[in-house]
C-alpha cells in the first residue's frame, strides 16, 4: 500500500509540471496560484476603497429621486417664539424648504448663500424656509443675529417637521413648486448662487 501510494504521488507530480508550459505561463502552478491570489487581494481592497469613497461622497450631496420626490410636499406647523409658520402657507411659491443646525459646519457653509439666493429671487416668487433642529433656543437666536440670517427662519426644537421627511442629516433642502409637489432633494452644502440652481429654481 506504501508502494501504490508513492507511486500516485509521483504521477500526479508529473502530470502537474507541463501544465504550466501549457498555459505558457513560465512558472509552476503554485507560484501562479499565489500571484493570482495576491492580484485578487489587492482588487477586493482597491474596490472597497472606491466604495468607502462613493458612499462619503454620496453622504454630502445627492440630486437623486427619493421616494417623495413627485409627491405632495407634507404639511407642518412649527410655532417659534410666538411665531407660527405653515408650510401650505406658501403655496402658489416655490418654497426651498431647508433643515439646518447651527452646530452643523456645512450648514454654515451654505447659509450665505442661501441668503444671497432668497435676495435676488424672491421678487420672482421663491422662499428660502429654513427650519433650524436647534434644542438651545439662544445659540439659534445668536447665530441668526450674529451671521445675518436675513430669510424666513425658523426653529423646530422638537424636530417634527424634519422627521416628517424622514430627514436626520444636516443640510438637507426640498424644492417644492408652486403647486406644492417636492421637484428636488439636495443632501450636503450647496452653493445656491450657482448660475444652474439660479436658473432651475426660475424655470419652476
Amino acid at each position: 500500500m506504501v508502494r501504490i501510494t508513492a507511486k500516485r504521488v509521483a504521477i500526479r507530480s508529473r502530470s502537474l509540471a507541463p501544465l504550466g508550459k501549457a498555459r505558457g505561463v513560465g512558472m509552476t502552478p503554485l507560484r501562479g496560484m499565489k500571484q493570482n491570489s495576491c492580484r485578487l487581494r489587492h482588487w477586493i481592497s482597491g474596490s472597497v476603497v472606491i466604495g468607502l469613497v462613493l458612499l462619503a461622497l454620496s453622504g454630502c450631496y445627492s440630486s437623486s429621486r427619493p421616494p417623495r420626490i413627485g409627491t405632495a410636499a407634507p404639511d407642518f406647523t412649527v410655532h417659534d417664539n410666538g411665531r407660527t409658520v405653515a408650510l401650505s402657507q406658501f403655496k402658489g411659491q416655490v418654497v426651498v424648504l431647508n433643515f439646518w443646525a447651527t452646530w452643523c459646519p456645512p450648514c454654515i457653509e451654505e447659509m450665505p448663500s442661501l441668503v444671497q439666493m432668497q435676495q435676488r429671487m424672491k421678487a420672482k416668487g421663491v422662499t428660502v424656509l429654513a427650519v433650524s433642529v436647534d434644542v438651545d433656543e439662544n445659540s439659534y437666536q445668536r447665530f441668526v443675529r450674529d451671521h445675518g440670517v436675513n430669510l424666513l427662519a425658523v426653529r423646530d426644537g422638537d424636530q417634527k417637521s424634519n422627521a416628517l421627511y424622514g430627514t436626520f442629516k444636516f443640510p438637507e433642502t426640498y424644492v417644492i413648486d408652486r403647486n406644492g409637489i417636492m421637484r428636488r432633494k439636495f443632501i450636503g452644502a450647496v452653493d445656491w448662487t450657482e448660475p444652474d440652481v439660479i436658473e432651475y429654481l426660475g424655470k419652476l
